[in-house]
């Protein structure tokens, strides 16, 4: 067996090289090209073998290394310990309506270009040869990877739809264009038949991996998917008041905002979401709350709060994912950080808007984010990123950028006192926790003395 320490590019040609030797010819293919190409890192390599059956490569490879046969019956072997998958060139026929409603046909002597006519877009459409350095571009997917274009590959791309939302973050993520005909044939297809959870993976990639959200986020106006997302397609259009936003509607705000969190994702990967998403939704109340003032201004009154609802809309239509409840919060509150500085709100704002919020650094991110998204001179942005600046100071400072309060007098400190549990005991804790927030004390000393006094007081009145 080989070794689990080898470098997996050299796995790559060795396996390529096996299986030369027995008359097959091994390529690279999909995106480990497409990012070599672009002189991007390639985790994963997918291989396509031609000239063998997938029982001959089995046989040959099961020598060298260990391999996962769950995917065989479908034309695939995984080779463990590496990022390495393995699959035969094929056919599809669509005989059904969702994403298996597939035939396939295994045929190891597929032409090149009909093996690739079945990708999606040219740039994925690009293989290589491990061992020669040679690139078969039979979709001329090189020059569109050099132009920056995204273009279907075949007729084949209407047979699933999900395709759309792969433009989307492809888009996004490499910060390319898409083809006006492709654009086109997109807008002949329907999200309908998709699951949820492969329409949530689409766009984790848009939010995580994008360097240009809107890019993708545009794509979704161009090509009419945007008509799935309500939420969104209401910040088309939706006024600003020129003064405050030059850059125009709160739609071009918005993608403004999300570039601008793209540039921000330093958290581990579900906080970067719920940023992403945060920036993404901020401004949802707008459209439900704009009207123009006796003066004849602009103004969206109380659309933080307005903007949570829709935001949950949005978010549970995609993902089932408890953690993503911390976005609506941040939607609530995005506008506080600059509020909290200009009217030097108290000690006590922090604390308490620290346990709404459950994290003080995400939401001074998507308040930078959104000053960000607004067209102003670099001195004047400079100075407003200043306000969030001191807010992340003040929250530092009292101990709340990362984690909220955690009560100091706690249940064992009442029955240490005699107080049997029950419900009895939480109108005692909230009112310590409230003194806490407020200042009263920080440590366990001081917050027995207050419990102390309070019980005290409690027992006089009860006399």
């Amino acid at each position: 067996m080989a070794s689990k320490k080898m470098d997996t590019s050299a796995v790559v040609r060795h396996i390529a090289e096996l299986l030369k030797a027995a008359g097959g010819r091994a390529l690279l293919v999909g995106g480990c090209v497409r990012d070599a190409l672009l002189g991007l890192n390639c985790k994963d390599f997918d291989m396509e073998v031609y000239g063998l059956s997938m029982e001959t490569i089995r046989d040959i490879l099961s020598k060298e290394y260990k391999l996962d046969f769950v995917g065989m019956a479908f034309g695939v072997l995984k080779v463990l310990h590496y990022d390495i998958d393995i699959a035969l060139p094929r056919v599809e026929n669509k005989t059904n309506s969702g994403h298996k409603g597939f035939d396939v046909m295994f045929v190891p002597n597929l032409s090149y270009a009909d093996a690739a006519s079945r990708r999606d877009f040219t740039v994925n459409a690009i293989m290589r040869d491990p061992l020669s350095g040679e690139l078969i571009d039979p979709w001329n997917g090189a020059k569109d990877l050099r132009d920056g274009i995204l273009r279907h590959v075949s007729v084949h791309f209407v047979e699933d739809p999900l395709r759309v939302l792969r433009a989307m973050q492809f888009a996004a993520r490499f910060d390319f264009h898409v083809a006006e005909e492709t654009i086109k044939l997109c807008s002949t297809l329907s999200q309908d038949e998709l699951p949820s959870e492969r329409i949530a993976a689409e766009w984790e990639k848009l939010l995580l991996k994008g360097r240009k959200p809107s890019k993708g986020l545009s794509f979704l106006r161009d090509c009419s998917w945007i008509d799935y997302y309500p939420e969104l397609k209401a910040l088309i259009g939706c006024k600003q008041e020129p003064e405050w936003h030059p850059e125009g509607d709160v739609w071009e705000h918005t993608l403004r905002v999300v570039d601008a969190a793209a540039t921000m994702r330093h958290y581990v990967e579900t906080e970067n979401l719920v940023l992403m998403l945060a920036a993404l939704c901020h401004d949802f109340g707008k459209p439900s709350t704009t009207t123009v003032d006796g003066r004849g201004r602009i103004i969206s009154h109380a659309h933080d709060e307005a903007g949570v609802a829709p935001a949950a809309a949005f978010i549970r239509r995609i993902w089932n994912k408890k953690e993503l409840d911390d976005v609506m919060p941040l939607v609530k509150r995005h506008m506080l950080p600059t509020m909290f500085i200009q009217n030097d709100a108290p000690d006590r704002a922090y604390r308490r808007l620290s346990l709404e919020v459950r994290s003080m650094e995400l939401l001074a991110d998507v308040a930078e984010c959104d000053l960000r998204g607004v067209e102003m001179p670099e001195d004047l942005l400079k100075a407003k990123i200043g306000r969030i600046d001191l807010f992340r100071e003040r929250a530092n400072a009292l101990n709340v950028m990362v984690e909220s309060p955690k009560p100091i007098v706690l249940g064992r400190h009442l029955m240490e006192r005699g107080i049997k549990p029950g419900p009895q005991m939480k109108p005692i804790l909230d009112k310590c926790f409230d003194a806490q927030l407020n200042g009263e004390f920080n440590d366990l000393p001081k917050a027995l003395e207050y419990l102390d006094s309070l019980l005290k007081e409690r027992q006089n009145q009860t006399i």
